[in-house]
């Protein structure tokens, strides 16, 4: 576990550019500073570590991943954390078991490029697989105090296409309709832009039907209408 979390650290640092770190942090308005690698190089570096050091269970992927995020001194760890997560070689472990997992990052990641992609390439793939077992868990973010949570519940399906259920796409956009806050209101435009793209008719009707929609929303929806 360590050794991973070792190796990262020193990689990153050796390809740390001071000159881009001050911009990085600026445009991402992060608290946490940036060693200054972009995300090609971030991605190189993990894919070499990542083939040097293999998981042995889900265990140790969840404590990997946790150690790299929980002690992070650089915001490029916890991209890594992310990224190790979602390598190819543990897909078959990504599974409600990680929920508690993805649910810190996004509380504790409490911005957008975190909880993105947490929310749309993690807990949104375990939801098309184990829809049963975590619609109870969105719908259940859609009404948190958390505003990560909630954005969570509202994009969780960008990715799904044909697969989005409207049922619950509408329920997690309702719930948080009349909320002024900027990323709840781009989210919910971005999820119903994106459904869109599939099922122009439903999204009309819906944007039609929901006067409460706030400009940004409507304007995000009906950017393919």
């Amino acid at each position: 576990m360590s050794t991973l979390v070792d190796a990262v650290r020193t990689e990153l640092k050796r390809a740390a550019d001071p000159a881009k770190a001050p911009e990085m942090q600026r445009y991402m308005k992060s608290e946490m500073p940036f060693r200054g690698v972009a995300k090609p190089e971030r991605a190189a570096l993990a894919k070499k570590l990542f083939a040097s050091y293999v998981m042995s269970d889900v265990d140790e992927l969840r404590a990997t991943a946790l150690e790299l995020w929980r002690d992070a001194e650089y915001r490029e760890e916890r991209y890594v954390a992310i990224d190790l997560t979602g390598d190819r070689r543990y897909k078959q472990w990504q599974t409600k078991d990680l929920l508690p997992m993805y649910d810190e990052m996004i509380v504790t990641g409490a911005w957008w490029d975190f909880v993105d992609e947490v929310a749309i390439r993690r807990v949104g793939p375990i939801l098309l697989m184990q829809w049963d077992e975590v619609v109870p868990i969105i719908r259940a973010w859609a009404t948190d105090e958390d505003l990560w949570r909630r954005r969570t519940s509202v994009i969780c399906q960008v990715g799904a296409k044909t697969e989005v259920d409207t049922e619950l796409l509408a329920e997690t956009i309702e719930a948080n309709i009349n909320d002024k806050d900027f990323f709840l209101r781009k989210g919910i435009g971005w999820a119903l832009r994106q459904h869109s793209k599939v099922d122009t008719a439903w999204v009309r009707t819906f944007v039609s039907t929901h006067p409460d929609l706030s400009p940004l929303s409507r304007k995000e929806a009906a950017k393919y209408l």
